[in-house]
């Protein structure tokens, strides 16, 4: 059992990260909640989940369902309580929910979404592909005039919930029934169509954790695991 006193020297310099498998979006949803309040009170260093999703459609607080071109069949619609308009998500696709203290890491939000897109852009370099900003639709990365990874967050009293999806081996289909963040005559794409081949996930996952670790400069605690379980959809 560690001491309260390695707990609050954990949590002003490490992280835990853990991938949870294959997560119904309403039960990841309720994980960050925990993980979120537990965080407030000082109980977690920051945490992030990495995880898949089965197949779903999720809208911000304010807008997304406008951006619905054919209403999908046998895929849920869900409202949620991040920032941005509608997305996809599925099988093969990565997607990270960072639990950070904004203040206690020195962060703002804009320099907090910066950073999340400096992971993905190195993460893609690693294989390969040339990711980047653009400046005209902020929130993402793109490789050329396609994107490749959505971004949209929710902050509660500095605490982070929600993150980023990046398209790995992901079907693409799924976005022509929508128009993805909102986003007029954008289309999106994945690793594996630039590279014309599967991305092996365990290796996304491994390089997107030591990424994230240089880019935020924390380090990953490997003898503590979140209270959350994971949850593998056959």
């Amino acid at each position: 059992m560690m001491e309260t006193s390695d707990i609050d020297l954990i949590c002003q310099k490490g992280y835990i990260a853990q991938y949870i498998g294959t997560v119904p979006y309403q039960v990841a949803l309720n994980q960050q909640e925990t993980l979120r309040q537990l965080r407030a009170e000082g109980r977690i260093p920051d945490a992030v989940l990495l995880l898949q999703h089965p197949h779903v459609y999720t809208v911000g607080r304010f807008r997304g369902k406008e951006d619905i071109i054919v209403p999908p069949e046998n895929i849920p619609v869900l409202r949620t309580n991040r920032g941005g308009s509608i997305t996809y998500h599925g099988p093969g696709q990565l997607v990270g929910y960072p639990v950070l203290d904004l203040r206690a890491n020195g962060l703002g939000v804009r320099e907090y979404i910066w950073k999340l897109e400096e992971v993905i852009i190195g993460l893609l370099r690693s294989f390969g592909i040339e990711g980047q900003r653009n400046g005209n639709r902020p929130g993402g990365v793109w490789a050329g005039d396609r994107k490749m990874c959505s971004i949209g967050i929710n902050v509660s009293h500095y605490i982070t919930t929600h993150g980023f999806a990046l398209n790995v081996n992901n079907d693409l289909k799924y976005f022509d029934h929508i128009r993805p963040c909102g986003m007029e005559g954008a289309s999106m794409t994945s690793m594996a169509e630039l590279l014309g081949r599967p991305v092996p996930f365990d290796a996304i996952v491994h390089n997107w954790i030591r990424l994230f670790s240089e880019v935020f400069a924390l380090k990953r605690e490997m003898n503590l695991v979140l209270p959350v379980e994971e949850v593998v959809i056959v």
